[in-house]
């Protein structure tokens, strides 16, 4: 068990660093904290870099912890590393996924086509786990996936499936050359969701806050679909759209 005393420690001006995404590309990590999303990293072997505990915190006696680097810092470290406004006294520096191809035996896909705000991003991924979906794939132009606020919005469940980042003009035809059939959103040339049969292989394609998919992403896909609007809203948010459609693709 390591500690550290002082900000100017040259690992704590890393961590600092791994605030930004030009600091995390490089160096393949980033950073999160409280003790839900940590415990949540921790549960993924392998995940877990070094744990950051503060002097006046405790490590839970459930956690296994026995393979992993341990700093305990002094209370103003933790304040310096942490973007949140009441720090919980705990943060880990954790592993990019790697990968970036499909995996072998994906039948349920989520696609991310240049969503923007990382509160909607993380809140896709965490629903597409909750509905069973194995593979999200965040496109061009979308937040950094590794944002402080994606982190938080997943509520850990970028440790429990694959999140990769990826070229969706690309993924589209992969996905429909393995037989899944790849269905978009849009409000012109589509059908309610409803027109679709569900079933156990599928991948949903969901587009920008404001302009939604690429018109070139939605000339490659098997069918589009929207959700109807029965009051007087213009729209749904995206990750709202996103869940009532991938629950109703999966079927039950």
């Amino acid at each position: 068990m390591k500690r550290i005393d002082s900000v100017k420690n040259p690992q704590v001006k890393m961590w600092k660093k791994l605030h930004t995404k030009k600091e995390r590309d490089k160096n393949g990590l980033f950073l999160v904290e409280g003790y839900h999303l940590v415990e949540e990293a921790l549960r993924t072997k392998q995940t877990v870099k070094e744990l950051i505990i503060s002097e006046e915190a405790n490590i839970p006696s459930s956690w296994d912890v026995d393979d992993v680097s341990i700093v305990v810092v002094a209370g103003d470290i933790m304040k310096a590393i942490s973007d949140t406004e009441t720090p919980q006294g705990i943060a880990a520096v954790c592993y990019q996924q790697k990968n970036d191809e499909i995996p072998e035996g994906v039948n349920k896909v989520l696609l991310i086509d240049a969503v923007q705000d990382p509160g909607n991003l993380g809140t896709m991924i965490r629903t597409a786990d909750a509905a069973g979906v194995e593979l999200v794939v965040v496109g061009t132009g979308s937040v950094d996936l590794y944002n402080s606020k994606v982190i938080r919005s997943t509520q850990g469940a970028i440790f429990h499936l694959p999140v990769i980042k990826g070229q969706l003009e690309e993924m589209i035809p992969a996905l429909k050359h393995r037989g899944i059939s790849v269905y978009g959103t849009s409000l012109n040339d589509a059908k309610p969701y409803m027109d679709v049969q569900p079933s156990h292989s599928f991948a949903l394609l969901v587009g920008n806050e404001g302009s939604g998919v690429a018109d070139s992403l939605l000339e490659q896909t098997d069918e589009n679909l929207y959700i109807p609007i029965y009051g007087k809203s213009e729209s749904l948010n995206v990750a709202v759209a996103a869940g009532i459609l991938l629950y109703y693709l999966r079927g039950r």
